[in-house]
């Protein structure tokens, strides 16, 4: 079920192609809430609106957004451009979209004729936090470097949601964002992941290519009940697309949950038990004792054996990410509050020093 209510548009705060953010007020009361444009139009001040208010009504999920589902207001929209996909499918919101793999597509026959990656490095990220220093150190290490992202739909299914993909686009540290599956929003449109990774790669020529979902990732607490599992297939996928995963894993020695204190349970598991093939599997030098934690992991799961480990110091993110003025955080710790965690995605990028950087 769903909790909806009707208000009336208050004020626009943000105004962009894809998203406007604005306060409606429900009951005496004003909430910050989303437009996605591509699924209830525009709204003006003044306009009522129907709104989909579960998310704040249970105190869920990343942003504290109600969403807003019409425009009571403009209620006939109507279909432009080409492309007979849908996204959202068999939901009231399903929206069509001129997907890259499609026989309209000019990208269709790229698509087609894909053999292999030829052992190119693909990058796939548990956590849409990691997705800003990647691209930052990237660029810090090689200006000319074109960075693409292939946005699962793991978490997030609009791309607008992602002040991140905004904030480094505007930045010229993202250059393509390809949403696949049911997320949607992106530069290109695929269908899966796969044929999200050949596009980018092949069609838009992009150098470094990042695989993962967008903000808010769902965990229970369980071995098996997060979303981050994609990670797993993903290294699988790229192996068989050819290619050479590079599985940046989640560690912290900040967060006080023991079930992801080192690296976290959700890495050992995609890592572990998931993952049916090899990655490469950097990680950061940490000093001694917390080395030595995760090294324990990585022998008590298996992983150590299954994975080809590399050993990089990771600590250029932190300048990256000061020279581009990101201010990322996880989980809402920033970099000098969750040091370890940045320095293991540091300790990726410069494992691909040699091979793309």
């Amino acid at each position: 079920m769903i909790r909806t209510r009707e208000g009336t548009v208050a004020e626009i705060c943000v105004e962009r192609e894809d998203l406007q953010e604005i306060r409606v007020e429900i009951g005496g009361s004003r909430m910050p809430a989303l437009v996605y444009t591509d699924i209830s139009g525009r709204v003006a001040k003044g306009d009522r609106v129907l709104v989909n208010t579960t998310a704040h009504f249970l105190g869920l999920g990343t942003g504290g957004y109600d969403f807003v589902i019409a425009n009571l207001n403009n209620t006939k929209a109507d279909i432009t451009g080409a492309g007979h996909i849908m996204k959202l499918r068999y939901t009231p919101l399903q929206l069509k979209c001129l997907a890259a793999e499609e026989q309209q597509s000019k990208l269709h026959s790229v698509i087609e004729s894909f053999e292999s990656l030829g052992g190119r490095p693909v990058v796939t990220i548990p956590l849409h936090s990691m997705l800003g220093p990647i691209c930052a150190l990237a660029k810090r290490l090689k200006p000319g470097v074109k960075t693409g992202y292939v946005m699962t739909d793991g978490a997030a299914l609009p791309a607008a949601f992602s002040k991140t993909i905004t904030d480094l686009k505007k930045k010229g540290l993202l250059d393509i964002v390809v949403t696949c599956g049911n997320a949607f929003g992106g530069d290109l449109e695929t269908v899966n992941f796969y044929t999200g990774i050949i596009a980018a790669v092949e069609a838009e020529k992009c150098d470094l290519v990042i695989v993962g979902m967008g903000p808010g990732i769902t965990g229970t607490g369980t071995r098996y009940g997060f979303t981050g599992v994609e990670q797993g297939y993903i290294i699988d996928g790229i192996n068989t697309l050819g290619g050479l995963p590079v599985a940046v894993p989640r560690i912290s020695f900040s967060d006080t949950r023991q079930r992801h204190w080192g690296i976290s349970h959700h890495s050992l598991t995609v890592l572990g038990r998931i993952a049916k093939t090899t990655s490469l599997l950097p990680l950061p030098e940490l000093e001694g004792t917390k080395l030595e934690y995760i090294t324990g992991q990585l022998r008590e799961h298996g992983i150590e054996k299954k994975h080809i480990i590399v050993f990089n110091r990771g600590e250029e993110v932190l300048q990256a990410m000061e020279d581009y003025g990101l201010k990322t955080t996880t989980m809402g710790r920033n970099a000098e509050e969750d040091r370890d965690f940045f320095l293991g995605v540091g300790a990726s990028v410069m494992a691909l020093r040699g091979l793309l950087l």
